[in-house]
């Protein structure tokens, strides 16, 4: 048996002297140096103990380190557990208590804060910083650069990411080396990437977006990508020119449209640009292309089950929806009582079933086979339809579905005309308690740069658009929107902002 994910990933490597990464200063790192480098990690890590199985878990700032431990984890048989930097101490106490990792990596300069956190959890604690500085660094800069890869099949464990736990707990969703690989060949081939591309990556690497999606496809097409720590417009329109190809959120795409330097000169050699994460605005998506003459394909994709849907690389690339099934994957809208599927254009939940598809919660049996269908679709939670083209339109999260007074109100109907309004810049729909109608319907909405929105006028103009019960009780508006660090709009905050305005 082989190491199905690196395996893989190694048989698509091009010459070994080719380019995988150009950082920020101008170093280059080719593919020979992930061969050495992810080794010298596999092989730290196993003499730091490490077995087939165990859970590596990984709290650092981005870093091509980084980005080989992924690979050292996986080539020595281990799961690669990535955290958000942004999580606090008490959040890394849930999170090692949970997996119960053999080891965990943090940033040298967090590590006294985090000593007793790891050894709570019976977790070794090492160091790896930006600056190839840190415990774990010596040891593997001190290791061989040659390993025997720990063989692994299609259904063990790669690699387990927690989702954002906007309703509870976060629950740690286990990805299995063929989830990982059968997404990352699908996804190269829809796309059309080969060893030709140079991907502008600015993605952070603890999220599926930046990890496996745009690192993956990277490595199955034997490409090369601008390694940067993180966005700035300038920097990459700087870049822009010797690069092929970008993954982004919509907030990256935002604030190109914002840059006067966009334009198609600009982008003459870039062939693609790819939004997901969290919903593009059709606002954005028009602006965008004005200025650049490229659609901008958006995708839809979930922790549990990496990318489902695309819009297609040749053929439309239309604006609020994310594109059809990939091949591979197999999408439907279902009544989400009865679970039967609903007519052509019904609102829905949308359940899926594919390789990408993850095998399940971490310790925590009940929840998976709550979300799972006897027949294997997984209940995404997300609220969608697919319309009579067969493009699939994302509405909004089940748990932002509004019942106000006996009525089913879907907040990206109402968003969808308000962000079409004048000086509107983005508007978010929520529900909140409300004595007589169960939930009261509510718009918060942010203005354009130098505009003036008046709440009254909003909902003047709304009348005229939706049925009466659709109306929002109340619309605030205020300078910007809570977001999370991929971007998502958070509901759940705006919620418990909100939740008494109605109690009076």
């Amino acid at each position: 048996m082989t190491n199905h994910l690196f395996s893989e990933i190694r048989s698509r490597m091009p010459d070994l002297a080719a380019p995988f990464a150009v950082l920020a200063d101008g170093r280059v790192f080719r593919y020979q140096d992930v061969l050495d480098a992810s080794a010298r990690f596999a092989n730290a890590l196993v003499a730091l103990g490490v077995k087939p199985g165990d859970r590596v878990a990984v709290q650092v700032d981005k870093s091509l380190e980084a980005l080989m431990l992924y690979l050292g984890t996986v080539r020595a048989g281990a799961i690669f557990l990535p955290l958000n930097n942004a999580y606090t101490p008490a959040e890394i106490e849930y999170f090692l208590g949970d997996a119960k990792p053999a080891v965990f990596v943090c940033d040298p300069a967090k590590a006294e804060s985090l000593r007793a956190v790891a050894s709570g959890a019976g977790a070794r604690l090492e160091t790896l910083g930006t600056k190839s500085d840190g415990s774990l660094m010596e040891k593997a800069a001190a290791a061989a650069n040659d390993f025997a890869d720990v063989a692994r099949g299609p259904e063990d464990l790669a690699g387990i990411l927690y989702t954002s736990g906007t309703t509870g707990r976060s629950k740690g969703a286990m990805l299995s080396h063929e989830n990982l690989a059968s997404n990352a060949r699908v996804l190269t081939k829809e796309w059309r990437f080969t060893k030709d591309d140079v991907l502008l990556h600015a993605l952070p690497i603890f999220h599926t977006h930046g990890l496996f999606v745009a690192t993956n496809v990277v490595l199955f097409a034997g490409a090369q990508m601008v390694f940067l720590a993180k966005f700035d417009a300038d920097d990459i329109l700087n870049r822009m020119p010797g690069a092929t190809a970008m993954m982004g959120v919509p907030t990256f795409y935002v604030r190109l449209v914002d840059s006067p330097r966009l334009n198609r000169e600009i982008t003459k050699g870039m062939r693609l640009f790819i939004s997901g994460s969290a919903p593009l605005l059709a606002e954005t998506h028009r602006a965008f292309q004005e200025k650049t003459g490229h659609a901008i394909l958006e995708r839809y994709g979930m922790t549990e089950t990496n990318m489902n849907t695309s819009n297609p690389y040749e053929g439309d690339r239309i604006a609020g929806t994310v594109g059809f099934p990939l091949p591979g994957t197999d999408l439907r809208v279902v009544d989400p009582d009865t679970g039967k599927p609903v007519a052509t254009g019904e609102i829905g939940m949308i359940e899926v079933r594919g390789a990408n598809v993850f095998k399940g919660y971490w310790q925590n049996p009940e929840k998976t086979k709550a979300e799972f269908r006897e027949d294997g679709f997984f209940i995404t939670g997300d609220l969608g339809k697919i319309d009579p083209r067969g493009y699939v339109h994302i509405v909004g999260r089940g748990k932002d579905l509004i019942i106000t007074g006996g009525y089913n109100v879907y907040p990206k109907e109402i968003e969808t005309e308000i962000d079409g309004m004048p000086g509107v810049n983005e508007s978010a729909v929520i529900g909140v308690p409300h004595k007589d109608f169960g939930e009261g319907v509510t718009a918060v909405v942010v203005a354009n740069k130098g505009a003036t929105l008046d709440a009254d006028a909003i909902l003047r103009t709304l009348e005229s658009r939706l049925a009466k019960f659709k109306l929002p009780k109340k619309v605030f508006v205020v300078d910007e929107l809570p977001r999370n660090t991929m971007g998502k709009v958070q509901k759940n905050v705006l919620r418990e902002t909100y939740k008494d305005i109605y109690r009076a």
